[in-house]
């Protein structure tokens, strides 16, 4: 029972976990050396894409998405999705889905005449299941040693998660502590008389059955 426990945590804290890789924002130094246009089927990956462009008809089953083709600064590609969130999950309220792939091109440059750029986004990559990361913002810096910022919305999300979870955690267990282990311990003692109870009758039982055999 302690090992099953023990695993529902785990499960349940690696689900937070990915939860929110997912979700919160990152940054990619990236060189950008293309971007265009892809009519899109989505099929059993439809979870990781996010709605059609707000003001558009969202019942298409499928739809023109917008992709921006970059190199990370370690040589290896990446190839980010370019889809508005409107009002939905994940709350980024983006709704400047063509400017952003404009200034996107506006920042296109070559191997030998490179120009980076620091790509806000969310989601991951999978080549399997082709799923993309959705870009959220793009911003040219001065070379691929450029600081990235510090998370400070990170931080404060996480901090202000692992706050709540401390909250429940602490009210929990005083709950658990006033009500139910008084009476698990209460039905534990009953259980204990009542085992008590039949260990004597039976050992009466046994004097009565002794006495006869002696007889």
């Amino acid at each position: 029972m302690r090992y099953l426990k023990w695993f529902f945590i785990i499960v349940f804290w690696v689900f937070v976990a990915a939860f929110f890789h997912y979700t919160l924002p990152q940054k990619d130094i990236v060189r950008i050396v293309d971007t265009f246009e892809q009519r899109i089927d989505p099929g059993e990956n439809r979870w990781f894409w996010a709605q059609a462009d707000v003001g558009t008809d969202g019942t298409l089953v499928n739809r023109d998405v917008l992709f921006i083709q970059a190199v990370r600064t370690n040589g290896r590609v990446i190839v980010y999705r370019n889809e508005d969130t409107g009002w939905s999950w994940p709350p980024y309220f983006k709704f400047d889905t063509k400017n952003l792939q404009t200034e996107a091109a506006d920042l296109k440059s070559t191997k030998a005449n490179p120009q980076y750029a620091i790509i806000k986004h969310y989601g991951w990559r999978n080549e399997f299941y082709s799923i993309f990361p959705n870009a959220i913002s793009v911003t040219p810096v001065d070379g691929p040693d450029a600081s990235k910022g510090i998370p400070f919305l990170n931080i404060f999300i996480l901090t202000l998660f692992f706050m709540v979870v401390y909250f429940i955690w602490v009210r929990w267990r005083r709950f658990r502590q006033a009500r139910i282990d008084p009476r698990l311990e209460e039905l534990q003692d009953n259980w204990e008389a009542a085992g008590d109870a039949m260990a004597d009758r039976r050992s009466r039982f046994s004097r009565w059955l002794d006495s006869w055999k002696s007889k």
